[in-house]
């Protein structure tokens, strides 16, 4: 067994929840290893920590798409040759954000003219240049952004001024949402609507959800 499943979605979808969950649930069946991006306990995260704190620009596009997507696949890279690459080699690693997370955010950056092209380039840089994994399965938590920013505001308890540039930019997290839908109609995520009418599904059914899909690719 040697399967990369990700877990992938906008800020406060419950990303950590649900693969500490699929962790538990596939525990005993396989060797299963749970990782999460970016490394912030890890060296390897300082440039992406330096650009989530504005110290590069207080706004997501002072920093360009391809400039950004390299601090965080640098992070990947090392985390997968220091910590995790003989986990893979013999069993299942669920992964809390992934080289999915450098498509929704840095397309949402560049014009719907540029994502084909930018999606390539990703892919081919991470996957082939540095040569980290690529996703058996992505599993895309579906969250308005309006409710993601409830999500956060109860994560800060109020304290908003704690969100990075991300968290904080509404407008940029709605780009986020675009360009997640069609990275996930053309890339074939599978899509879990963890939403309905203004609120959260409870956890455990979402969890079912995520839970099916997973043992789909498992099978």
């Amino acid at each position: 067994m040697k399967k990369l499943i990700v877990i992938e979605g906008l800020d406060g979808s419950g990303k950590a929840t649900q693969a500490k969950l699929l962790a538990g649930a596939l525990e005993g069946a396989y060797p299963v290893r749970t990782v999460s991006f970016p490394d912030y306990a890890s060296p390897s995260s300082s440039l992406v920590k330096m650009y989530l704190g504005g110290e590069f620009g207080s706004r997501p596009d002072d920093v360009n798409a391809y400039a950004a997507s390299s601090f965080y696949a640098v992070d990947r890279y090392a985390s997968y040759k220091k910590d995790w690459q003989a986990d893979y080699a013999g069993g299942v690693v669920i992964a809390d954000r992934y080289t999915t997370s450098n498509a929704v955010h840095q397309c949402s950056k560049l014009p719907e003219s540029e994502w084909d092209g930018y999606l390539e380039w990703l892919f081919d840089y991470e996957f082939r240049l540095l040569g980290i994994p690529r996703p058996d399965a992505v599993i895309y938590l579906r969250v308005d952004p309006a409710v993601s920013q409830r999500l956060l505001a109860g994560r800060y308890e109020g304290h908003m001024e704690k969100e990075d540039i991300h968290e904080k930019d509404l407008e940029y997290l709605a780009r986020c949402q675009r360009a997640a839908a069609y990275c996930a109609q053309k890339l074939g995520w599978k899509t879990v609507e963890c939403a309905r009418e203004g609120g959260m599904r409870p956890i455990e059914d979402i969890q079912a959800e995520v839970l099916a899909l997973a043992r789909e690719v498992l099978s």
